[in-house]
């Protein structure tokens, strides 16, 4: 009878990995790389007869919005915008067109379209025991500035808005810094990765002087090697092949749509997009890792938003969920829910009272804090 089994049991594994074999193959056929100038590209009929889903390309210079988007992959032509399941995203590299078909450069749908669109499928997605929740500056770093406050405050105060939600759900928290005093940035990128399969979540809002006008959420993953950052309009392929990759930017850019995701189909503001750079926290850390900008303190509505704390604390909810959603992936094995799927559930449930931290003073009025003779003991909380 044992003697039997076993010879079942090899049997039906030589089936498996025969089958596996083949499916494998066959996944690998379906992709046809076209090489152009040693470049590696593939063609959008190919992405979309790969994944099963409609694409389309809008002309160049078309502005994409959400409201008119009607397939789960939208490119623009001669362009690095894109918009994936109804969410815009930035390509590393521009689409380009050939003998009549619209290229993708095989890093993108590596790097930046497979992410998305299967990001249950990354190894570990989803393996999460710690948050080390990042308030962008602090102390003598105040951020950016506006007539109700500081970015290092905002920040601060989302964080400790974040962190009770996120403990309720059986997560450890870990923060970068409790107080008003400066954590140096590779301390913070430390802090991250002596933690036990942690993710990095900084948090941040804009500014700029080019664009009084300019609102909305962006978030932030590591570029990937050999490949320009979003704010890059040119760069060296020298200076490109010289740039360090990381090896979960996979789960990095899975973490970016689930938090994003989250993040517009609870707030109604602009969706600038899922981008990539290269600061030197996401450099740093070798956990998945993100950096939010959570709307531009240099517009005067988006910042008398933002010095609301209803607001800050739906902020802190609508990031928490996405979190969860990534979470998520290593349990279900399915994709998360997707702007469209928040918006049909209709606005966030407000948040309980125990999870609201107290108004926070003027600047002026708050006590100076000195910076703790231990950064990594004063910032790490079970």
């Amino acid at each position: 009878m044992i003697i039997a089994v076993k010879r079942w049991f090899t049997v039906a594994l030589l089936t498996t990995c025969i089958t596996l074999a083949r499916t494998v193959a066959l996944a690998a056929d379906d992709w046809q790389v076209i090489k152009i100038n040693g470049h590696d590209y593939l063609s959008v009929d190919n992405i979309a007869r790969f994944y099963r889903l409609p694409a389309e390309v809008a002309p160049s210079g078309a502005k994409i919005r959400l409201e008119t988007v009607m397939n789960p992959l939208e490119f623009v032509r001669g362009s690095r915008e894109v918009m994936i399941n109804g969410a815009r995203c930035w390509l590393c590299f521009p689409l380009i067109e050939q003998n009549g078909k619209f290229l993708v450069s095989r890093t993108d749908v590596a790097k930046t379209i497979e992410p998305q669109l299967r990001p249950h499928r990354i190894p570990n997605a989803g393996k999460v025991e710690t948050v080390v929740l990042d308030p962008g500056h602090g102390g003598h770093d105040r951020g950016a500035v506006c007539r109700y406050g500081y970015e290092k405050d905002f920040a601060l105060d989302v964080a400790r808005k974040l962190r009770p939600l996120l403990q309720a759900k059986g997560l450890r928290v870990i923060m970068t810094r409790e107080g008003d005093y400066f954590v140096p940035l590779e301390v913070r990128a430390q802090i991250a990765n002596a933690a036990r399969n942690s993710i990095f979540v900084s948090i941040h809002f804009n500014a700029t002087d080019r664009d009084p006008n300019a609102t909305g959420f962006e978030i932030f993953s590591f570029t990937p090697r050999g490949a320009p950052s979003t704010s890059d309009d040119w760069v060296t392929p020298t200076a490109l092949s010289m740039q360090a990759g990381s090896e979960v930017d996979g789960q990095s850019m899975a973490l970016s749509a689930c938090i994003y995701h989250s993040l517009l189909g609870h707030i109604p503001e602009f969706d600038r997009g899922i981008k990539r750079a290269r600061f030197a926290v996401l450099r740093l850390t070798r956990v998945p890792a993100v950096l939010i900008e959570g709307g531009f303190l240099t517009e005067p509505g988006e910042c008398r938003l933002i010095a609301q704390q209803d607001w800050r604390a739906k902020l802190a909810q609508a990031i928490g969920v996405g979190i969860e959603n990534y979470q998520a992936l290593g349990v279900k094995k399915q994709p998360p829910m997707l702007v469209a799927d928040y918006r049909r559930q209709g606005p966030v449930e407000k948040l309980a009272p125990q999870a609201t931290s107290p108004p926070l003073p003027p600047p002026w009025q708050r006590p100076q804090i000195s910076q703790p003779a231990s950064l990594e003991s004063a910032a790490i909380v079970p």
